[in-house]
């Protein structure tokens, strides 16, 4: 077995080493034998600055329309104990009246 790392994007471990160079057969990522180890934690800001951390409450400082839906979440809109994720829409949370959604913290404050 080889003991190379498993790809950083798509976590395919049919990884091969090409020169200095990692690449991922699968997803064609190709990262440098120094980023390969150092995976550091994203952080995630709110629209003024503050880091968020999950459990946090937040306060939604514009008007949001809910895609596929004639719902808004109007400014002032308090959300209580986030959850962070990975991706675009990088809070999960429960809005009272709405249910479920993915919010964008530049979007939110720390309340």
């Amino acid at each position: 077995m080889s003991n190379l790392p498993a790809c950083p994007q798509c976590k395919s471990e049919y990884t091969y080493q090409d020169g200095a160079m990692y690449v991922c057969p699968e997803c064609a990522h190709e990262w440098s034998e120094q980023a390969a180890p150092a995976e550091e934690a994203r952080v995630i800001k709110d629209a003024n600055g503050n880091v968020l951390q999950d459990g946090d409450s937040v306060t939604v400082i514009k008007d949001l329309k809910v895609k596929g839906s004639s719902l808004v979440v109007k400014v002032g809109t308090k959300v209580k104990n986030i959850r962070l994720v990975d991706g675009d829409h990088d809070i999960d949370c429960k809005i009272d009246g709405i249910g479920a959604m993915s919010l964008k913290s530049e979007f939110v404050k720390k309340a």
